[in-house]
This record gives C-alpha cells, sequence and structure tokens, in this order.
C-alpha cells in the first residue's frame, strides 16, 4: 500500500487541477481503503484493495457524468481528510468529537469546493496529496510536518504554473 500511497500522492501534487476526474477518483481510492480497512477488519488486503478500487471508479464515473455532485462529494471527502491527517483524529472513532471534526471538515471543503473550484481543487488536491506521502513516514513529526509542508507547497506552485500555462 505504500507504493499506492506515493503513487497517488504525486499524481496529485503534479495533475490534481487538470484532470478532476484523476482527483475524485483517488480521493474515491484513497475513502474505500479506509472505509474497508475500518468495516472489514482482518480480511485480506486484497478485498479492501477491491473496495477502494470500486470506490475510485465510482468517483471518477460521477466526475465524468455527474460533474456538480462529484465536485461536493469530493470537496467533503477531501476536506474530511484533510481534518483526519491534520489533526490526527480517527475519523471513525465512537467519540462524537471524532465525527464533528470529520464532518465540519467535509462540509468546509465542500463549500470551498464549489465557491472557488479551480484554486479549491489545486490547494486540496496538493493537501491530500502531501498527505497522502507524509502518513506513510514513520519519522519524526518534525520532518514529516516540514515534508508536508514542502510537498503542499510544490504541489500548489506546479499546478498555478501549468493553470498560467493553459490560460
Amino acid at each position: 500500500m505504500i507504493f499506492v500511497n506515493v503513487l497517488a500522492g504525486i499524481a496529485l501534487l503534479l495533475m490534481g487541477r487538470r484532470l478532476f476526474w484523476l482527483f475524485v477518483g483517488l480521493i474515491g481510492f484513497t475513502s474505500g481503503l479506509r472505509i474497508g480497512a475500518h468495516f472489514f477488519p482482518g480480511q485480506p488486503e486484497w478485498m479492501i484493495l477491491v473496495i477502494a478500487l470500486v470506490a475510485g471508479v465510482m468517483g471518477a464515473v460521477f466526475a465524468v457524468f455527474l460533474q456538480q455532485l462529484a465536485i461536493v462529494i469530493a470537496g467533503f471527502l477531501a476536506g474530511a481528510y484533510i481534518v483526519v491527517i491534520l489533526l490526527h483524529v480517527p475519523a471513525w472513532g465512537t467519540s462524537g468529537i471524532d465525527w464533528v471534526l470529520f464532518l465540519i471538515g467535509g462540509i468546509l471543503g465542500a463549500l470551498v469546493m464549489v465557491v472557488l473550484f479551480g484554486w479549491a481543487l489545486i490547494i486540496l488536491s496538493s493537501l491530500v496529496g502531501a498527505g497522502l506521502i507524509t502518513e506513510i513516514l514513520y519519522v519524526d513529526r518534525w520532518i514529516t510536518t516540514l515534508l508536508f509542508i514542502t510537498l503542499f507547497i510544490a504541489g500548489v506552485v506546479i499546478q498555478s504554473r501549468l493553470l498560467k500555462a493553459k490560460s
């Protein structure tokens, strides 16, 4: 799964804005991984991967055919994921505050995505891409934080330059 996280993270950092369907598909995939692992503990890794792939394909199909709905769903999932990564909230725990933070992050992500689609896509895809890469590291928290910030900034810079080049 480490390779998948790094590959998905790099794709989001570099092409999250340009390939909206990829962003939505990868958000669906990573959400599927987490949901599958939580609700089907002890199952073989291939089964969790199949659940994640189905969620990712569904996300990409939504992005192509139901773009507005996909924008809201992707924004919600990205916002919730960012809260989970930044605050290290389990998000699937039984504590009410976990769910509240998860929902607040999701709602904020959805709102930002709807209002500021282009830049929101750049920022959210860069945050999620940086999170996917850094969450697999088992190093000092400061190093992880510094790498997260560096990857996030690099993703925003690269994607904004691609946006300007397209204009």
